[in-house]
């Protein structure tokens, strides 16, 4: 799969672009904001940071060691940052890693366009779209449903939900 994934179908004048080393603060701030978990724990300000700076981290190194062929795209909307995604193309399936949209982008159909660029991709490929989705993530797994994903495996925080391309179009070994 290219470096560069360009849906020219993808909705609200969105693009997605590979990410950038001084992407960093932005990305920083999307996976926070991602995390509002995060800002539960008992501590003061210095420890919330430290304990989120951690997890992103986490989430790094797990993504390196699981999917060291993952993709990570900033989504932009007119030149401008407005979210993130991490994607991998592995031989069975497509991942989404990570994907989320600054707090003030939030809403406006920007991730739902996101998905369905990746279903076109998945569909091209030939693979099933897969992504892990917290319980607690009711607007998510809602969208999720509404784009035809159906949950494969259950887990103690989060599911495992999956998009099937139609069947003619899956390769052998995927599913």
């Amino acid at each position: 799969m290219s470096a560069e994934l360009n849906f020219a179908s993808l909705l609200h004048g969105l693009s997605l672009r590979p990410a950038r080393p001084a992407d960093a603060p932005c990305i920083e701030r999307i996976y926070r904001s991602a995390r509002p978990d995060l800002q539960l724990i008992d501590g003061d300000a210095e420890r919330i940071d430290s304990v989120q700076r951690q997890q992103q981290r986490v989430l790094e190194l797990g993504t390196g060691q699981n999917f060291p062929n993952a993709m990570h795209f900033i989504v932009e909307r007119a030149g401008a940052a407005v979210g993130a995604v991490m994607v991998d193309f592995g031989h069975n399936e497509v991942r989404i890693i990570f994907l989320a949209m600054l707090p003030e982008a939030r809403g406006r159909g920007y991730g739902k366009a996101v998905l369905q660029g990746l279903q076109q991709a998945a569909q091209q490929v030939g693979a099933p779209l897969a992504a892990v989705v917290w319980h607690d993530n009711a607007e998510a797994r809602r969208l999720y449903r509404e784009l035809g994903f159906v949950p494969e495996e259950a887990g103690a925080v989060a599911d495992k939900l999956v998009w099937y391309p139609s069947a003619r179009h899956i390769m052998v070994g995927a599913g």
